[in-house]
């Protein structure tokens, strides 16, 4: 979860560091900390944003230095604040450590460490670490890339960390597990970050680390990659990165969320190209044309997702039965592991997640390996972890996103999980051509679709206003719009703080009616498909209650204008369409009532990008 930067090279450090932190400060900001090098070392740290860390830094003096290691906390050991903050240093004062992930066993580490006469400032589990490799440094008089090597060798859990020794000033050691991390190598210059937008200004050579990898990157020798299971030299592979700098840039937006809302036609046109050549021709993936064996023999597809991946793993549920007619689950990843689930060999397992990296997939991944499944990955981020550890897969290229709520990646997933649906159907001979030429060309025209969509904003953001005062909303959605009020109700939730719950709207009888009355706002799906009258008896049962009904309705619908207090229109499309375009209001709702409210858009409180711890 948390953001780790780095820099080994002859630049002043300062700026990289900080303007890095800020890049990373989507996977957290409770606390940030930095360490820079120059003849001594320097460690400054702060409860709060990157900003309040910056503010520190009132002589130049501090400034100075070419090597140097930075931090940006989402806290899980210990409360966020000064004192648990990174970097962490030993009680020597010569190591320090940044860390993201979790040590599980530093419980019994620090009982050994505490017998031994180690004191700890923090409550942190990383405190725990940079003290045992001090440790092992000092009672095996070793240096400390094969310190950390024996001390990783003790931990159970997950760390991507950067290690920092002032008594050998020329190296940093980096290495992974579980956590994301990325080196960018320059000419005689090296990058570190948990993803590589900390250096794409500077270099757009990028070496992923693997799991169970070290990276020993020295001034003078440059870098030297191992296998710390096997304790034996890898021959790095060096990555040419196709970002740009702007894709991490608001360009002229007040916030990412709202820049990557109006993204989406580009994102969605990205993540078609190559794949729909044209409405006339046929769907094209690559993974799917080399795999296809494995989909027609298939017993059961089952998604493994978390957040909004899961409620895109949802809607994929009714697209993929509906098209294909092969079985679907959908599990919780953070759940799948731990119930001892029923996995066989002829079984697709799809794990999908924005970040590739999200800690609870990665381990039902491996569960679903052990046990023969094929591995199918669907993520957005080139060289991530779930990319590496499935058999094969699609990347969405949906483009950075840097709003912690997630919202371009989402209509690139659903997008891109009808589309295969599509592929796989059709050549299984389960599509009828008429209702796939439908289909196909509608999708084809889905950028354009939601760019009408996104022309409303301004009627949106009016209807907004309404709402400010609101404490609950529910979100109803029947058929393949149920997955959507989910994610509308996440959405509210997540960057305006008002409790929102999603229902499939024939539900709302079994319990959820109870809580309608005057002063509860009510968003339903009901376009004029998916149950288009058994939606209306629904509003007419909350209307009779007094309930506000907020209607996503298609275009020229009278019926539910009459009864709904503000209707917001998307064009008329097929039932398998819709959901992709009702989206987009529901996005730009929650963005509206939360900018209105004041509230911290891009970086909403408890929350960070990627979770990569469990």
């Amino acid at each position: 979860m948390c953001g780790i930067v780095g820099y080994i090279g002859n630049k002043p450090v300062y700026d990289i560091l900080i303007t890095g932190l800020k890049k990373l400060e989507y996977r957290g900001y409770d606390s940030a900390g930095v360490m820079i090098y120059d003849k001594s070392l320097l460690i400054k740290k702060s409860k709060g944003k990157v900003a309040d860390l910056e503010s520190l830094f009132v002589n130049d003096q501090d400034k100075k230095g070419s090597i140097g290691m930075g931090h940006t906390r989402w806290a899980t050991h210990g409360a966020p604040n000064q004192i648990n903050s990174h970097p962490h240093v030993s009680n020597s004062g010569e190591i320090s450590l940044v860390h993201n992930g979790i040590i599980e066993n530093y419980h019994s580490l620090k009982s050994v460490l505490l017998k031994k006469g180690y004191v700890f400032k923090s409550d942190t589990d990383s405190e725990v670490l940079v003290n045992l490799i001090e440790d092992i440094k000092k009672t095996k008089k070793i240096k400390l890339g094969k310190a950390t090597y024996f001390a990783l060798k003790q931990v159970v859990g997950a760390y991507a960390i950067a290690v920092f020794d002032s008594t050998n000033p020329t190296e940093i050691i980096t290495a992974k597990l579980g956590s994301p991390l990325a080196i960018g190598v320059g000419e005689s210059e090296y990058y570190i970050g948990s993803d590589p937008s900390p250096f794409l200004e500077f270099t757009k050579r990028c070496i992923y680390l693997n799991d169970n990898e070290m990276a020993i990157i020295n001034l003078k020798k440059g870098l030297t990659l191992r296998d710390i299971k096997k304790d034996s030299i890898i021959d790095p592979f060096i990555e040419e990165l196709k970002h740009d700098i702007e894709e991490v840039e608001k360009g002229g937006y007040d916030h990412f969320m709202l820049k990557e809302i109006f993204e989406q036609p580009k994102s969605i046109k990205d993540t078609f190209r190559g794949r729909l050549l044209s409405p006339s021709l046929p769907i094209k993936i690559s993974s799917i044309e080399m795999h296809f064996d494995k989909f027609r023999s298939a017993n059961r597809i089952i998604f493994i997702s978390c957040g909004t991946s899961w409620h895109a793993s949802l809607l994929a549920e009714y697209y993929f039965e509906e098209l294909i007619r092969i079985p679907v689950k959908v599990e919780y990843a953070s759940e799948f592991r731990y119930r001892n689930p029923v996995i066989n060999k002829g079984d697709i397992v799809i794990p999908v997640s924005q970040s590739g990296e999200t800690a609870d997939t990665l381990a039902a991944i491996k569960m679903a390996k052990e046990k023969g499944a094929f591995l199918y990955g669907i993520c957005n981020v080139v060289g991530s972890t779930i990319a590496r550890e499935t058999d094969t897969g699609v990347y969405t290229h949906a483009g950075s996103e840097i709003g912690v709520a997630s919202t371009k990646a989402f209509s690139c997933q659903i997008s891109l999980l009808l589309l295969m649906a599509l592929d796989i159907g059709k050549r299984l001979g389960r599509i009828e051509e008429i209702r796939y030429q439908k289909i196909i060309k509608e999708l084809a025209a889905i950028p354009k679709t939601i760019e009408s969509v996104l022309s409303k904003s301004k009627h949106i953001e009016d209807i907004s206003e309404n709402f400010l005062e609101a404490s609950n909303f529910i979100y109803l959605g029947r058929g393949y719009h149920f997955p959507i009020a989910l994610e509308g109700a996440l959405k509210l939730k997540e960057i305006s703080y008002i409790h929102a719950e999603g229902y499939p709207a024939a539900e709302m009888k079994h319990g959820p009616i109870a809580l309608i009355d005057k002063y509860m706002p009510v968003v339903i799906i009901a376009t004029n498909k998916s149950n288009y009258h058994k939606v209306v008896s629904n509003i007419m049962e909350i209307k009779a209650r007094g309930g506000r009904i907020i209607a996503i309705v298609s275009s020229g619908d009278t019926e539910v204008k009459k009864l709904a207090e503000y209707t917001i229109e998307i064009p008329n499309c097929d039932e398998l369409i819709a959901p992709i375009l009702a989206n987009i209001p529901l996005q730009l709702l929650s963005y509206y009532i939360a900018n209105k409210k004041g509230c911290n858009i891009d970086q909403p409180r408890n929350l960070a990008k990627s979770v990569t711890v469990e």
